[in-house]
């Protein structure tokens, strides 16, 4: 099964709690083809993100409220998974030069010093960033393409030729899954939510495009750093890659013109 409407359930089904019908032993087709359409699979939980910046907003709520409300948001959304990914993986790639003892302390699942710091940075980041945006309906439809964005960068890190960390979990089944065309189309995909963030926040369109591409350039990073020292990626670096990409992708958005 490698239509559209499979890989958007399994791509619903990897990123948020809504109720989707399973895909069972998705082939590498499938399990590329769900990492280019995350964004568009993320997009209820994204409109519902929106929805709660927007009555912050109109409850007369400061700009940081609400947008520690839109992350809490989130990480109901996504059972935090994300957010355990990313302390994992600091954790993991923190403890030790040698691989299996990474790989075996990002399997404990319990955060560490180093962990705990990345998530206050990174969700201190998004907060303050979130902050900037209007007060509105436009601040809302911003949030709502911002969270699409960030899952638009799995493509990148599960592109052809980076290979899973283990040979168990969800960096099996998407690793190295996603072709050349399905890359390029992800990172179009990631510029255009980008311009239509900026617009929406109220900025230039080239900051838009500065946006999506540091955004892309991390994730890029993360996972070339995670291949060196891991031999590959894992569940948990798909998720620090969905929130670094977030975090930077607001900052960037966050700065005035």
């Amino acid at each position: 099964m490698t239509g559209v409407p499979a890989a958007l359930r399994l791509a619903g089904g990897f990123l948020s709690v809504l109720p989707v019908r399973p895909v069972l032993d998705p082939d590498p087709r499938t399990a590329g083809h769900a990492m280019v359409v995350a964004p568009l699979a993320v997009v209820p939980l994204a409109a519902l993100a929106g929805l709660v910046w927007w009555a912050a907003a109109t409850a007369g709520l400061p700009g940081l409220v609400g947008g520690l409300l839109v992350l809490g948001t989130l990480a109901l959304g996504t059972r935090a998974m994300h957010l355990d990914g990313l302390a994992d993986t600091v954790d993991g790639l923190g403890a030790s030069w040698d691989r299996a003892r990474a790989l075996d302390v990002m399997r404990r699942g319990d955060v560490g010093p180093m962990g705990t710091v990345a998530l206050v940075l990174v969700l201190g980041l998004q907060a303050a960033s979130l902050a900037t945006f209007p007060g509105d309906v436009r601040g809302a439809l911003a949030v709502l393409l911002a969270v699409c964005a960030s899952r638009g960068v799995l493509a990148l890190a599960c592109r052809r030729g980076v290979p899973a960390a283990r040979p168990d979990g969800l960096g099996r089944v998407v690793a190295s899954s996603v072709g050349p065309v399905g890359t390029g189309v992800a990172v179009l995909l990631l510029l255009a939510l980008g311009v239509a963030g900026a617009v929406a926040a109220g900025r230039p369109w080239g900051q838009g495009l500065l946006a999506g591409a540091f955004a892309a350039g991390v994730v890029v990073a993360l996972v070339a750093h995670a291949v060196r020292r891991l031999g590959g990626i894992s569940g948990d670096v798909l998720g620090a890659s969905v929130e670094a990409a977030l975090a930077t992708f607001l900052v960037v958005l966050a700065a005035r013109p």
